[in-house]
């Protein structure tokens, strides 16, 4: 039997159970059900920096997301289904991969604007030790960490999680074997075969003051496809064991609450393992695999980040981020957190331009206000550079392309790669965010739920940002692109 109908009859009976909810709420007092609605609106302009036709979005989107939980003594339950319409390939959910679009060229990987899909289903046993914020969950999950940048994505995993005042820790293990969506029924190639293995712990050493350890494997077993052999984006183009260890230290500055005057954290992390990986020629206007490369590899990366409170509503701060050239995130990061000081999670590396730590460094200088918990304000400008100007920065939300033609008929295509960046140019642009939020109080969720519900409350948001390309991209781009959003989110 093929995945995708594997994926089909999951959709099914998750949809079924969250629909079954009067059972539900026989079988336990400790119930909990619901559908949370989003409407977003998507407005984006030249993702492709003009460089081809197209590379424009602009559409209305509906999110339906109904949700259960149950708890019986020590056991737990939860699902949580997701419908969505559009009249756009637009994207309602922030933790969709950048590498999900309405042009793919590989099979099962083109995005529709209407779907169905399982973002949640597991089930917890919390009775290994006495405290409260202690449970084993087995299923696909919401995992999350505080800055997004090693962990928050859904995905199939045995977690254990352990939370009290001076101690926390995780640790698990996750594979992707599907999206479980109606439209995306094929993983793409940079979570094919991936294995993570993974643990952290902290301890509040000093009230308020958090050092911690963390540390993550992926084991790839998948295959590269042979010299010569045709390929498209369904395709490896690398394969390797990585492992990174980290170092990290905060002021519980991801908590909006927290009444520091000054508030800080930084993370130090290494990378180490082998990579194999394969390049890319047009042979007759067919892309096929180059030759294979093996080596070891190492990396480094740091982000260290300082906010200060100027009054109760104003708060003031810079960021900087580095990523040495050999870097590369674990495939699990978000790269978003309230690292502004709100409650709203805001792109720590650019809500259009949407960066990742590799080969990259950003300095970051914003300005944040709350207004009790009806509103936040974050305005933010981040300047991106390459660290090595010879060597590529990873993969980002951008799809600009180099189109060559054939000399001898100029109608003609010969073959369409991504943009090269100008040799030895490190400027890859500056931006401008801003992201405005009006709350609406609902009551309280139950705490199972809060890594699974991206908000804690009802609301209104503006996420918007406008990115200017650097010299590195050359002459040839346009001056500007954007990427705003609205986002309405009701609870029932």
């Amino acid at each position: 039997m093929k995945l995708n109908q594997w994926m089909k009859a999951g959709i099914g009976l998750g949809f079924a159970a969250l629909w079954s909810c009067p059972t539900l709420a026989a079988l336990t007092a400790d119930q909990n059900f619901g559908i949370e609605i989003k409407g977003t609106l998507q407005s984006e302009d030249d993702r492709d920096l003009g460089t081809r036709s197209g590379g424009d979005v602009n559409g209305l989107g509906l999110d339906l997301r109904p949700w259960a939980y149950g708890q019986w003594g020590d056991w737990s339950a939860y699902a949580m289904g997701q419908l969505v319409t559009a009249t756009d390939t637009i994207q309602t959910d922030t933790l969709q991969e950048s590498n999900v679009t309405s042009d793919s060229t590989a099979k099962g990987r083109e995005q529709k604007k209407n779907y169905l899909a399982m973002r949640e289903f597991w089930v917890g046993y919390s009775g290994f030790t006495p405290y409260p914020g202690e449970i084993l969950k087995f299923g696909r999950q919401r995992l999350r960490n505080d800055d997004g940048e090693w962990k928050d994505t859904n995905i199939e995993a045995l977690n254990w999680d352990f939370d009290t005042t001076l101690l926390r820790a995780h640790a698990g293990v996750a594979e992707r074997f599907s999206e479980y969506r109606t439209d995306l029924t094929e993983l793409s190639a940079s979570d094919k075969d991936v294995l993570h293995a993974y643990g952290d712990v902290s301890y509040q050493w000093t009230p308020g003051q958090w050092v911690g350890l963390r540390a993550h494997h992926t084991h790839d077993s998948g295959s590269l496809p042979h010299t010569g052999e045709a390929i498209d984006d369904s395709d490896k183009s690398s394969t390797g064991d990585l492992t990174w260890l980290g170092l990290e230290a905060d002021s519980d500055a991801y908590n909006h609450d927290n009444l520091n005057n000054i508030n800080y954290w930084g993370s130090l992390t290494f990378m180490s393992g082998n990579r194999d990986s394969i390049g890319s020629n047009v042979v007759n206007g067919q892309t096929v695999a180059g030759d294979k490369s093996s080596g070891h590899v190492n990396g480094w990366a740091t982000d260290l980040g300082l906010r200060v409170h100027l009054d109760p509503n104003w708060q003031v701060g810079g960021a900087y981020s580095r990523a040495s050239r050999d870097y590369e995130q674990n495939g699990l990061q978000s790269n978003r957190s309230t690292w502004t000081g709100t409650r709203a999670r805001v792109a720590r590396f650019g809500e259009a331009y949407q960066a990742e730590m590799a080969n990259t460094q950003t300095a970051s200088l914003f300005a944040s206000w709350q207004l009790r918990d009806e509103y936040d304000a974050s305005l933010i400008y981040h300047k991106f550079w390459r660290v090595d100007g010879n060597q590529g920065i990873g993969t980002n939300t951008l799809d600009a392309v180099n189109t060559t033609f054939d000399p001898e008929n100029p109608t003609d295509v010969t073959s369409i790669s991504s943009l090269p960046l100008a040799d030895g140019d490190k400027d890859l642009g500056q931006e401008m965010d801003l992201v405005v939020s009006k709350y609406f109080k609902q009551g309280l969720l139950p705490a199972a739920l809060s890594q699974s519900l991206d908000e804690p409350s009802a609301l209104v948001r503006l996420r918007a940002g406008v990115f200017k390309p650097g010299s590195a991209y050359g002459s040839e781009v346009d001056s500007y692109m954007h990427r705003a959003f609205i986002d309405v989110i009701w609870r029932f």
